[in-house]
Parts: structure tokens; sequence; C-alpha cells
């Protein structure tokens, strides 16, 4: 069974919860940001923290970095959203134009779309030959592995939903004035392709999935779901990140 058809759509949140769940994981993410930043707490700097997400067009990567970021400083992180390579950044290796945002020791990045492109837009759309795509699945492990040896946290995330629930987002995008310029005809095309884009998906979470940068898959069918899942999701791993690199996790604050 393929890991994209083991998602279940079908969870979802009410209101009530959804903010009950965000308030609790914005305090406890805040209060894990300045620990590692070196604002609070005795330790000192700690390690780097860089999270990616990939998903469908229309999947609701931007409400949920907006979500898990509402709360932290904007000095203290950075994001960065990423579109089709430049004439010039064509010309360097794949992996460059990537590079001059990741995070220092005690820093935050959040990548809105990333080195993936390599094996899912590129590879589909013809941007890149089959011999530079296969051969960035090693290049990516590489990249990543050198990271997490550096002391970075990553999280890595790929935000499923539907064919239908997409068509659904499209439409209702098309609709709304203020909201129709995120919709392109280069999304429409690619629906027709989703066949394709699915088996690209499936190749990347095999081949790139390790121990050291884990893919989570988040159902986004539901788009409360899919915000506190991606919160409650970071704070995991960063706990996680913290305590393999031997940095103290303060324990939880008392709820405002």
């Amino acid at each position: 069974m393929s890991r994209l058809s083991e998602v279940d759509l079908s969870q979802s949140l009410s209101g009530k919860e959804e903010r009950k769940r965000l308030a609790a994981a914005q305090q406890r993410l805040a209060q894990l940001r300045l620990t590692i930043g070196g604002q609070i707490g005795e330790q000192g700097i700690g390690p780097a923290v860089c999270i990616i997400f990939e998903g469908w067009d229309a999947s609701g990567k931007g409400g949920a970095i907006k979500r898990l970021i509402a709360e932290l400083d904007s000095r203290h992180l950075r994001v960065v959203e990423f579109q089709a390579p430049t004439a010039d950044e064509k010309r360097h290796q794949f992996l460059w134009r990537f590079w001059r945002f990741l995070p220092g020791r005690g820093g935050m990045a959040i990548y809105d779309r990333s080195w993936y492109g390599r094996v899912l837009v590129e590879r589909v759309e013809g941007f890149a030959a089959r011999e530079e795509w296969m051969r960035a699945y090693d290049e990516i492990n590489a990249f990543e592995q050198s990271m997490v040896d550096d002391h970075t946290i990553l999280v890595k995330f790929w935000l499923q939903i539907s064919d239908d629930e997409q068509l659904r987002r499209f439409e209702r995008r098309a609709r709304l004035p203020l909201k129709a310029w995120k919709l392109t005809d280069e999304d429409w095309r690619n629906r027709e392709k989703r066949a394709e884009y699915e088996l690209a998906i499936e190749d990347m979470l095999a081949r790139t999935d390790r121990l050291h940068a884990p893919w989570d898959v988040i159902p986004a069918e539901s788009k409360r779901f899919a915000r506190v899942s991606v919160i409650e999701t970071v704070i995991r791993r960063i706990e996680e990140g913290m305590e393999r690199f031997g940095f103290p996790v303060p324990e939880p604050l008392e709820k405002d």
C-alpha cells in the first residue's frame, strides 16, 4: 500500500477544539523557540531549527505557517518562499539557492517549498533530466545529513488532500476576488498530472525518509486539523531534537 493512500483524511476538529489546542501549542512553541535562541533559560544557544513545507497546491501550507508563527517574535525566525529558479540560480547546482537561508545555531527558518522541487515539479514537468532528478535523492539525503550533523533539527511536512478537495478549494478561490490571484493557469494544468505527481511524491517519501530527517505526512482535508497537527508535530520534533543534541528540554509553562 502506498504511503499517501494510508493517510486518514477524515480527521477533523471543531472550532473550539482547534482554538484550545492552538493556544496551548503556540505557547509551548514560543517557549521552546526562546529557549533554543538563548533568550530565556541558562543553557545558552541551542540547535538550529529548519522546517520545510511541501504539499499539493491549495493544501493549506500558508495557513499552517501563519498559525505556526503567530506567537513567535519575527526577529527570531525567517520565512522563505521559493518559486521557480531564476536564470542565475539555474547556473548553480540546484541546492545552492537554498543554502543561503539555512538557520545558524539557535536560529529558525521555515521554507515554503524547498529543494524537493527537484524530484517533484522539475521531474514531472521535465525541467530536470531523469539522470538529474534520480541523482538528486542521494544529493538531498547527503545535504540533510550534513545539516543534522551540524546540529540542525530538520522537520519535513507533506500536506495531503484529496483530488476532490483540491478542486473545491480551487473553485472557491476562483470565486473570491481577494484570493483569485493565488490561482494560476499552471495550477489547473498541474491537476491534469495528478497521477504523475503522486508517483513522484511516493518516490520522494520512500527515498528521503530517514531517521535523521523523517517525513511527517499531515492529513489536510480539514484545515483546522492540519494547522493543529503541524504545530504539535513541530513541538514534538523540536523536543526530540533537543534531547538528541543534549540540550535540556524545559518543563512546560503553566497556562496563561
